[in-house]
């Protein structure tokens, strides 16, 4: 089995009982371990024990993540011409309400 510690910056820091650890006398507030499970094996999950942890790692290192793989200009995807229409539902009441659907789909790029 494997297992992570969680990267949040204060995880040991939250005041809960399960964080405990320690002999009488000389008790700390220990990191979080995550086991590695078909639930959180392919997301990050299995590096956070929650959200609020991978906000904290996330506010405070978004810089550095940035910049090992900085976008310096748009993504694009081909489309082909949106078709758009216009629907129309009445109710029983008289009361009518319309929107527009725009439909379209992607171009796969083969190369």
């Amino acid at each position: 089995m494997t297992y992570n510690w969680c990267h949040g910056p204060t995880c040991h820091q939250n005041k809960t009982q399960d964080r405990i650890r320690g002999t009488k006398g000389s008790k700390v507030l220990r990191t979080r371990k995550i086991k590695e499970n078909q639930w959180n094996q392919n997301s990050f999950f299995k590096f956070f024990c929650s959200q609020g942890c991978y906000n904290e790692f996330a506010d405070k290192y978004a810089n550095e993540i940035r910049l090992i793989a900085p976008r310096n200009e748009a993504l694009e995807t081909p489309i082909t011409d949106p078709k758009k229409e216009t629907i129309t539902n009445t109710y029983g009441n008289g009361y009518s309400y319309s929107y527009t659907k725009t439909d379209f789909e992607i171009i796969e790029n083969n190369s």
